[in-house]
């Protein structure tokens, strides 16, 4: 695709998602099985307004379905589905509507806590939708009422899915089919870090002393609608908290808080300062080890331990009546390493937050700074 991102002046190439890939093919296949036409190119909007024209491969059908593949391009992202093959085969169904299924190489879940059921296809809810969406402008295209069932396969997957975190996080048997935008944004270290603290300087130059920092939209919506901060002082670190911690302290910058998921931020408790999952993953391992330190009976420990999300192992801890002694633990660690990180130069101060149960606990000068942050009314 010809959609491009700008860092450092450099120029980087976008891609599409899995569940781009997936959609583009329902719709294909879709289009031949109910009017026989062979498509050479397929157009589909994303939810990110970016329209897409994709080349379908492997058209074929047979009495009553037909099939259609899409090969994903990441762009200048390093994924390892790049030039992976999405099929999707199509079949008309007598139950109205149109029914979503994971073939050979898509996983399915087998852990609670995750975007889809226990037991389902792993194809999350944005692709999921995406597909029928697709595959239901075909259909009225063609004039065709009736029910339909899609079947996505990733011949590749489940070879593929050996090299990622899918079997800790309990989906088995292939990859994922994910995308909440449809666009995969190019994803270069460098040019990341250098935008971080192109921001850093940006607030600097401002007259900024005080700085917010998140990891990315859901800590931003998180201060923004439950906490009522006010956002002109804020940065997205992405996944980059040493980097942020080391230039706010070369910065001069008198304080920071972070506001992130309890998924990113609860690795700092053990020390971890790049949250990216291909780098560590310590979360309920951190939950565990303070949870032992709580007096949890060692059955407790073992579950938070094998949780598969940090949902999960709060919801462990709540029913065990030892969130608050675990998250205060937790939030005294992240303070000690965010403190060790920029040599006492600058307060700082931590919120972790779930989407599921709301705000799990504070570290450092966070109290202070938020109502720092917080909007004056005039």
């Amino acid at each position: 695709m010809e959609e491009y991102a700008f860092s450092q002046g450099k120029r980087l190439r976008c891609g599409y998602t899995t569940g781009s890939c997936a959609a583009a093919a329902a719709k294909a296949a879709t289009t031949l099985l109910l009017s026989g036409r062979r498509l050479s190119r397929v157009k589909l909007l994303t939810p990110k307004g970016i329209e897409l024209s994709l080349e379908p491969i492997e058209l074929t059908a047979g009495p009553g379905w037909a099939s259609c593949g899409i090969v994903k391009d990441s762009g200048d992202d390093p994924d390892i589905t790049d030039g992976l093959a999405v099929y999707a085969k199509v079949e008309k169904k007598k139950e109205a509507g149109i029914a979503v299924e994971g073939g050979p190489g898509v996983g399915r879940v087998t852990l609670p806590g995750l975007a889809c059921p226990v037991g389902e296809a792993a194809i999350n809810p944005v692709p999921r939708r995406m597909i029928r969406e697709a595959a239901a402008e075909a259909a009225r295209e063609a004039g065709y009422a009736g029910g339909l069932r899609i079947e996505i396969s990733l011949p590749e997957g489940e070879e593929l899915a050996k090299l990622t975190f899918n079997p800790r996080l309990g989906i088995v048997g292939g990859l994922s089919i994910l995308g909440t935008g449809g666009i995969v944004e190019p994803m270069s270290d460098n040019a990341l870090i250098q935008t971080l603290f192109l921001e850093l300087d940006a607030q600097k130059a401002k007259g900024t002393r005080d700085l917010l920092a998140f990891f990315g939209n859901y800590g931003e919506d998180y201060a923004r609608d439950i906490l009522h901060l006010d956002l002109s002082r804020a940065v997205t670190c992405s996944n980059f908290v040493g980097e942020l911690l080391d230039y706010a302290a070369y910065s001069d910058f008198r304080s920071l808080l972070l506001i992130g998921h309890s998924g990113k931020l609860v690795k700092l408790a053990q020390g971890v300062m790049n949250t990216h999952s291909k780098y560590a993953d310590c979360r309920t391992e951190s939950l565990a080890l303070a949870a032992l330190f709580a007096g949890a009976a060692k059955e407790t420990v073992q579950k938070v331990w094998a949780a598969n999300t940090t949902d999960e192992a709060v919801r462990i801890l709540k029913d065990e009546g030892l969130l608050q002694p675990v998250m205060k633990e937790v939030g005294r660690r992240i303070h000690f390493y965010m403190q060790q990180r920029v040599h006492g130069k600058l307060k700082t101060g931590a919120l972790l937050f779930s989407n599921v149960h709301g705000l799990l606990g504070l570290s450092g000068e966070a109290a202070e700074l938020i109502e720092l942050h917080k909007i004056t009314k005039e």
